[in-house]
């Protein structure tokens, strides 16, 4: 069994003691190229998805986690590796072109990224108004946007909280979006409309309050 198989099938083990619903797991493509565009409620939430999923999914990961020396910092760079996670410098915005372009990079090699429209998490459970850097990779590559919908996962960590408690919650996965690929010079308003109808299908799963206004949150960087 390789490494990402282990690690991933140690954490679903984990994840089993909280007892959680999962749903459309059939609508994750088999192959290629697929971007998952989810709500952001806690710190776990890569991990969750990254375990759950069918088809590994990178995220972003803060950089210290791959550069953090002694035990524990090995620990951290071999989970974070295993799992397909992407380094990201603190303070480089997720949105930036320089940080979308590394999972464009993943995408044109056939595989799975990971992207929190909203930027950082919800603090206040309410679903934001998404950043458009999901409708760029969409449309730069044409990778279907399949909707993640997280439903009770802040309980399980909440913010500020340094351990984690066993709290039922659930994963709702949508049915993929497609879009046409029109390469990295589409227009702004074709950008904001991906997003919108995005952020349409998450909160049809996900059952969230909407906010009009983007979350102004510090970003997490994972």
């Amino acid at each position: 069994m390789g490494l990402y198989n282990l690690t991933r099938s140690s954490t679903r083990g984990l994840i089993s003691l909280c007892r959680p619903t999962v749903t459309g797991l059939e609508h994750v493509p088999s192959s290629g190229p697929f971007i998952v565009a989810a709500n952001h409620l806690s710190f776990l939430d890569s991990v969750l998805i990254q375990a759950l999923m069918p088809r590994k999914v990178g995220f972003f990961a803060k950089a210290e986690y791959f550069t953090t020396p002694g035990l524990k910092g090995a620990a951290m760079r071999s989970f974070f590796e295993s799992v397909g996670s992407i380094p990201v410098e603190r303070g480089q915005q997720a949105a930036s072109v320089a940080a979308l372009k590394s999972l464009l990079d993943v995408l044109e090699s056939g595989g799975g990224i990971g992207i929190y429209p909203e930027g950082t998490r919800s603090r206040d459970g309410l679903l934001y108004r998404g950043r458009t850097g999901v409708g760029w990779l969409a449309l730069t590559s044409g990778a279907p946007v399949v909707p993640v919908g997280l439903i009770g996962t802040e309980k399980l960590q909440p913010a500020g909280k340094k351990w984690v408690k066993p709290r039922p919650f659930t994963m709702a996965v949508g049915r993929p979006l497609y879009f046409s690929k029109t390469g990295p010079q589409h227009a702004l308003p074709e950008r904001r409309r991906v997003t919108d109808q995005v952020m349409d299908a998450i909160a049809e799963l996900s059952g969230q309050e909407r906010s009009a206004a983007y979350n102004q949150n510090k970003p997490d960087g994972a």
